[in-house]
């Protein structure tokens, strides 16, 4: 198992100015609508020898992830779970930056399975975004893989004694802005040999009864969560071993399992716990940390938590105290692992988070619900067993699919975005490297986030 820095965290300078520049002019050119004459090489080629995060605000261990970016772009076109056209036949090959032409559900008969190299953009769906429904995905041994702005909802009718996404072997991986829900084993677990992945601004909720569990954490070869929200699981929220990164992150109605669970084996184990908040709520009954020992050491700062469920926020500061930890070695230093380029106070940290986690582009009524529930302080919560019984009545339906791009020249960007940037609707350029060093398709996408 490899723990390392991500991969040309230091950029000469020139081409990181060039990055600002090429970014921020193309951000404001399609926000404004205007021509792109400030950088009208995008469409050509440019050298670019530095490493490039895996999209700009990409952090922790998995922030270099390539992606797809050196090999072709996949349109997905329907929503059928097979064949031409589908999410499954972008899936069948590694190397690939897979954009969305279509927006809506996509009902699973089986599982996913992500290959090597490959860029998911869920922001590029028209209408509502995109979902997967009816089973999980495996990342495992996918490699260099970026995936952003998903829902991925598996659900009870999904196969048994399976996560909702796992991760079991790999390395260079991000998750950004993906909505995890009812998994029938974890909803999100990182294992085995898996190194340098970063979970950042993501839901991981509603993992199924009777399991329930948000995810175990079990990998010597660093994991970074960031800005995530872990809710409604009984138990693993998340459930840690090895080297992680716990920054910033909201966890709300645990039940009895357990909310951060600290190693609970033998196997040296070593995490920063930092600025975070744990709310409970109606189905808490243990306390923020549990299950710790001699072989668990975490440098924790700046963490709250809320216990009274009286529909207020006002938590406060667990001390630094073994005890308020559930027993861990307490570190005096903090471990040397990437982290966020901004780290909130805890004070700030619920409306931040809330804000935006998750696939916020268009927030779906599941992600919605959720939100809200934290919002109650304490008032409204519930494990559930079965998502389409109350409260959450889940609708596949509901997330509308809108209007489908025109894209003459099936390169994945639609003609008015090509026409704006003074690229040729009718050449497949969108893999062309802009002067920030991504390819032109991921420039766009980026922007539509910004």
């Amino acid at each position: 198992m490899r723990l390392r820095q991500p991969r040309g965290t230091v950029l000469h300078l020139s081409h990181f100015c060039l990055f600002v520049h090429s970014y921020v002019s193309f951000a404001i050119s399609v926000h404004t609508m205007k021509s792109f004459g400030v950088l009208a090489g995008l469409a050509a080629s440019l050298p670019f020898a530095s490493a490039i995060p895996a999209f700009p605000g990409a952090e922790g261990f998995g922030a270099n992830a390539v992606g797809g970016r050196n090999g072709e772009v996949f349109v997905v076109s329907n929503l059928n779970d097979a064949g031409a056209g589908s999410l499954r036949d972008g899936l069948s090959k590694p190397n690939r930056v897979i954009v969305f032409a279509v927006g809506g559900t996509i009902h699973l008969a089986s599982r996913l399975v992500c290959p090597k190299s490959t860029t998911i953009l869920g922001q590029t769906a028209p209408g509502d975004g995109i979902a997967t429904y009816g089973d999980g995905w495996s990342f495992s041994n996918a490699d260099e893989s970026i995936v952003r702005y998903m829902r991925i909802r598996m659900g009870k009718g999904g196969t048994s004694g399976k996560d909702a996404s796992t991760l079991a072997e790999g390395e260079n991986m991000i998750f950004d802005h993906v909505s995890f829900t009812w998994g029938r084993d974890e909803t999100f677990s990182i294992s085995g040999t898996a190194s340098n992945i970063t979970i950042q601004d993501s839901i991981i909720g509603q993992g199924l009864e009777t399991h329930s569990c948000g995810g175990l954490i079990q990998t010597d070869g660093g994991v970074s969560l960031f800005r995530n929200l872990y809710i409604d699981n009984k138990t693993r929220n998340p459930k840690v071993k090895g080297v992680n990164d716990f920054t910033n992150n909201v966890i709300y109605n645990w039940g009895g399992g357990g909310g951060y669970i600290a190693g609970d084996s033998s196997g040296k184990s070593s995490a920063n716990i930092i600025g975070n908040y744990f709310i409970s709520g109606p189905s808490t009954s243990v306390t923020a940390f549990t299950r710790g020992n001699e072989n668990f050491s975490g440098f924790v700062l700046d963490n709250f938590y809320d216990s009274d469920k009286d529909g207020s926020l006002n938590g406060k500061a667990l001390g630094a105290s073994s005890s308020n930890y559930g027993g861990m070695v307490l570190a005096t230093t903090k471990f040397n692992y990437p982290a966020p380029a901004k780290v909130l106070p805890a004070s700030q940290v619920v409306d931040a988070v809330l804000g935006k986690v998750g696939a916020s582009k268009v927030r779906d009524a599941v992600d919605t619900f959720l939100v809200n529930e934290v919002k109650s302080f304490g008032k409204s919560g519930k494990l559930i067993s079965d998502e389409k019984a109350a409260p959450m009545s889940y609708d596949p339906a509901a997330l509308k699919g809108g209007a489908k791009p025109v894209d003459t020249d099936g390169d994945g960007i639609p003609d008015d975005v090509e026409r704006q940037i003074g690229s040729d609707p009718n050449v497949k350029d969108s893999l062309k490297k802009a002067a920030s060093g991504y390819s032109n398709i991921e420039v766009w996408a980026n922007s539509l986030v910004a």
